[in-house]
């Protein structure tokens, strides 16, 4: 009986194997980002339009930063969402 090749292996083993880990693992971070964010302006009563004055952006930005199902976000608009909610933007290779 042949063993599987995967059996034992990790489901980050898998989409590494598959090439799409890093899209993947973009995404998840996106949506965590987008949940954090959400969650911060819920707890301090700010609208979209709101957090967009702060950030001194536009409420696209802060849609498309708050869209789980969109990656593409800058570092520089996460920086300043980040300012205008109180926070700090932590970015670290672990």
């Amino acid at each position: 009986m042949k063993k599987n090749k995967h059996e034992g292996s990790s489901l980050d083993d898998l989409l590494i194997e598959d090439g799409v880990f890093a899209e993947v693992k973009a995404s998840a971070l996106k949506r965590v980002i987008a949940f954090q964010v959400g969650q911060e302006m819920r707890r301090r009563k700010l609208t979209a339009p709101a957090l967009a004055r702060r950030m001194k952006s536009s409420v696209g930005d802060v849609r498309l930063l708050l869209d789980p199902a969109n990656s593409v976000v800058t570092l520089q608009t996460l920086e300043r969402a980040a300012l205008a909610l109180g926070k700090s933007l932590k970015v670290e290779f672990a």
